[in-house]
């Protein structure tokens, strides 16, 4: 009885004193040996915290734009970047590396992996274009431009879709209809 408050023995004992219900055969037999009673759970529950996340965090402070750019796929198997930093960080302070040391050298390692994923693909856009062939989608995209491409579609049926189109209008019309009515009424 989950929805209930409080435990079924002590229900059961007000009902029966109330004279709401008899007395079950089994209220004499449970008042002997009462259930086990757990302790009730604080309503608030703990933030899950890992040691990598103080990191995590100070990635972000330095590379704020990695948000936009480095996206979290979650059906990827690739851990964000930040992870693999705040991962780094700990590997190199479990070695006896100081903490600003550690942080130092994740981040080169952050920057030069970045720099290296520029230049491999400036690399297959000038082999496509010497080959004569349109240059490869970026292999290594930013989130927002992922974002821009998905929503192009809807960008251009805003132009092109009558159907849109005759939404607008009617949208258009409403508000004009709007204006002159509070032109009307001295609103303005």
């Amino acid at each position: 009885m989950s929805y209930m408050r409080g435990d079924l023995l002590t229900k059961t004992r007000k009902l029966v004193k109330g004279l709401a219900k008899p007395a079950p055969k089994w209220l004499k037999a449970m008042e002997e040996a009462p259930p086990v009673t757990f302790p009730r759970v604080d309503s608030k529950i703990k933030k899950i915290e890992l040691p990598e996340d103080v990191y995590v965090k100070k990635f972000f402070k330095k590379h704020p734009d990695s948000l936009y750019h480095d996206a979290v796929k979650i059906r990827g198997f690739d851990p964000p970047p930040a992870r693999v930093f705040a991962w780094r960080v700990l590997e190199l302070k479990e070695q006896g590396v100081s903490e600003d040391y550690a942080m130092a050298v994740a981040d080169m390692e952050y920057c030069k992996e970045k720099r290296a994923k520029k230049t491999a693909y400036k690399e297959l856009k000038e082999i496509a274009r010497s080959e004569g062939k349109e240059p490869p989608p970026n292999p290594y995209p930013s989130a927002i431009k992922e974002i821009q491409a998905e929503e192009k579609k809807y960008v251009m049926d805003r132009y092109y879709n009558p159907k849109v189109i005759e939404i607008a209008n009617k949208m258009k019309e409403e508000r004009d209809m709007l204006l002159q009515d509070r032109a009307a009424s001295g609103q303005w």
